[in-house]
């Protein structure tokens, strides 16, 4: 579905991605892991074409895309979950989803309101609220239903753990196995690399702005070199 291939990026003289190459298959969950400043964020914002890139090749179902504006790769269902959440704190829940799908209106004839809520319960009882009133677990939640009002095939996750509780992660994780078991292809980006690895197909492990370990969900938690560097371990 996605393939990388040898893509670099910059921050003026600072060199973020060095000849980055990866690859997503259709129905994967693919986990991106890194330690802060590894440039995790970078290329998933090169991904979705927030981030210039200096060299490289962005592949989406077969089409060139690197030179694609967001809003286009947006339209063959390439969506991002920024880190962060990004959620806009003084518009209702329902509006924030709302402003998700401007570019759809139905999900396989169902109306893609009602998807996100069936998903996310708190988010039907909260859809009057601001934003900012939610709570951060909430917000995350918001975050991802804003995506999927968008009907992702491919859906970039950028922390989506950062900063939560941990039966939250649980709850956040559960909800994107579930994701996926519906069709929805996953790149996730996660310091969070136990919860990570234990749900993904495959990984890889970003160092510096390369790509110096890669394999199955399993293997990888299992390899020394990340259960030293990743797992505390």
């Amino acid at each position: 579905m996605l393939r990388v291939a040898g893509l670099s990026s910059a921050y003026g003289r600072v060199h973020a991605l060095r000849g980055v190459t990866l690859e997503v298959e259709s129905g994967e969950i693919v986990a991106l892991l890194g330690s802060n400043g590894a440039g995790k964020t970078t290329l998933l914002r090169a991904i979705s074409g927030v981030q210039p890139i200096k060299g490289g090749q962005v592949h989406f179902e077969g089409a060139a895309i690197e030179r694609e504006r967001p809003h286009r790769r947006v339209a063959r269902g390439l969506i991002q979950v920024p880190e962060g959440r990004q959620v806009f704190a003084p518009l209702s829940v329902e509006d924030n989803l709302r402003l998700g799908a401007y570019r759809r209106r139905v999900v396989n004839g169902i109306e893609p309101l009602e998807r996100v809520y069936s998903i996310f319960p708190v988010l039907r009882e909260k859809r009057h609220s601001p934003a900012a009133s939610l709570s951060g677990g909430q917000q995350q939640m918001l975050a991802v239903g804003r995506a999927m009002m968008a009907g992702p095939r491919l859906l970039l996750l950028d922390e989506p753990s950062m900063g939560l509780a941990p039966i939250i992660v649980e709850q956040i994780f559960s909800v994107l196995v579930e994701l996926n078991k519906q069709g929805v292809t996953i790149l996730l980006v996660e310091q969070n690399a136990n919860a990570a690895l234990q749900i993904a197909t495959r990984a890889y492990v970003l160092e510096t702005g390369e790509i110096t370990l890669s394999g199955t969900g399993r293997e990888l938690l299992g390899d020394d070199r990340v259960r030293a560097a990743y797992l505390g371990l």
